[in-house]
């Protein structure tokens, strides 16, 4: 018990804002010395949740319940890959891990035990001053009601190029764009972003329904401005209490 004790507060200290951080490379310890080597062990990819290496190890991913909220799910490549400003997201063979993490709302829904609205799920990944952990990994949990509130005030005016949002985000400035598409098999935030300081953005991804009856997502591109505070945490839009799956 002692020793279930202290690793339950090493994990907390590594993935909970406001701890002092501790291993930057846990996540990568549970990955490649936990998940991976038990599901080609056992075929169990505790403690994730899914575990795939179809395609091996180097274009792999796993999901992973977080010990921070009550359905917050991370999706994570079974590659080294440190986050956004790894040059290995935009080789022309990149593994698009947008896709799995879409898919993963799933989990957040059975987590929640009711169904979510396509806007109401988001993806997010943070610049690498905005985070604890250097392996790359995606956000997957509801969206912050103030924050949806003020989206589907000003979504129509969302155009399929970047353009400043019109109103600030959880105290923060995004750009914003217009995708469309059911999945995102074929769309990676990261590729339309693609810019030359990849380090000094976060993305969100929230699920969108359109006013002309489209399915697609609305991409937010937030940048850091550490003088003011702005550490590019795009996961600040998110709310990992999940308010929302119990609004009337």
């Amino acid at each position: 018990m002692a020793r279930l004790a202290v690793l339950g507060f090493w994990l907390m200290a590594v993935l909970v804002p406001g701890v002092a951080r501790a291993d930057p490379s846990a996540l990568w310890h549970i990955i490649d010395g936990k998940c991976v080597p038990n599901q080609l062990a056992h075929n169990d990819p505790s403690p994730c949740v899914t575990v795939d290496i179809a395609r091996g190890r180097a274009n792999g991913w796993v999901l992973m319940k977080d010990i921070n909220g009550i359905a917050q799910f991370l999706v994570m490549p079974t590659a080294r890959i440190s986050g956004i400003e790894d040059p290995a997201i935009l080789k022309p063979d990149a593994v698009n891990y947008w896709a799995p993490a879409w898919q993963a709302r799933a989990a957040v829904e059975a987590r929640l035990k009711t169904s979510l609205k396509r806007d109401e799920i988001s993806l997010a990944i943070n610049s690498p001053y905005g985070r604890t952990q250097d392996q790359l990994h995606i956000h997957v949990d509801c969206v912050r009601q103030d924050v949806l509130a003020a989206i589907r005030a000003h979504v129509a005016g969302v155009g399929r190029a970047w353009a400043p949002f019109p109103v600030a985000l959880a105290g923060h400035s995004y750009r914003a764009m217009r995708v469309d598409g059911e999945t995102m098999v074929d769309i990676d935030p990261f590729r339309l972003l693609a810019v030359r300081d990849m380090d000094q953005h976060t993305l969100v991804v929230v699920g969108e329904t359109f006013a002309d009856g489209r399915n697609g997502f609305l991409l937010l591109d937030g940048q850091v401005d550490r003088l003011a505070g702005d550490f590019g945490s795009g996961e600040a839009l998110q709310d990992h209490a999940c308010a929302i799956a119990h609004a009337s």
